[in-house]
């Protein structure tokens, strides 16, 4: 009888949102339930560009967003195999950021959302991506924030901006369900886990998706 295959589950959000604890805590709820899952977190920062982008995170040296931008998208395709054969062998994966994140930071810095999407076209697309949340004001004040170049309040309101413009479109919009981050972490738990049993429910034994070109 052929293995019924893994869940593809993305989240989203601004920085600090609440992304990775949310990821730990779907992850454990499935591994209490007997059921094999790994978790991935974008950048990737162990493969051979992964360790580039890292560099860069950390560092005061500048690059052109469309070469950082094309940075984030190839890492993304290094993982893209891995994620698929998992997915295949019945382990469900959570990625913690994923090209939904690519396509709003670089459309932030000005280079376009259909631009910078193109490039994600053909990678695994997710069963659900939970949007938490939470204004940039509030992600501010919270624990760590401001520690990578990324993280100033004022760019992560326009990257919370083109969020929203990416969930306009069709595919987009179908995936992303918003999730309110400014509740107590149990209260995010349980939305979140109503988000990923109604998810669960619709994309049933269906094949895994691939994201598409928008029409």
């Amino acid at each position: 009888m052929p293995t019924q295959r893994g869940y593809l589950i993305a989240f989203e959000g601004l920085d600090r949102s609440g992304k990775s604890t949310q990821c730990s805590r779907v992850a454990a709820r499935i591994r209490s339930a007997g059921q094999e899952v790994k978790i991935i977190s974008f950048p990737e920062r162990t493969t051979p560009i992964g360790k580039l982008i890292d560099e860069y995170l950390t560092s005061k040296e500048d690059l052109h967003p469309r070469v950082l931008q094309l940075l984030f998208t190839a890492n993304r395709w290094e993982m893209a195999d891995k994620i698929v054969k998992l997915i295949e062998e019945g382990t469900t994966v959570i990625l913690d950021r994923y090209y939904y994140s690519g396509c709003a930071y670089a459309a932030a810095q000005g280079l376009g959302l259909a631009a910078s999407r193109h490039a994600e076209v053909g990678l695994p697309r997710p069963d659900v991506c939970v949007f938490l949340d939470l204004g940039a004001e509030e992600a501010a004040r919270r624990k760590g924030f401001g520690f990578e170049r990324f993280e100033r309040d004022i760019f992560q309101e326009q990257v919370r901006i083109q969020f929203d413009e990416l969930r306009r479109h069709e595919d987009e919009g179908e995936d992303m369900v918003i999730v309110e981050a400014g509740g107590t972490v149990e209260d995010v738990d349980e939305s979140v886990g109503a988000v990923i049993a109604r998810a669960a429910e619709r994309s049933g034994s269906g094949p895994l998706r691939f994201v598409q070109p928008w029409g």
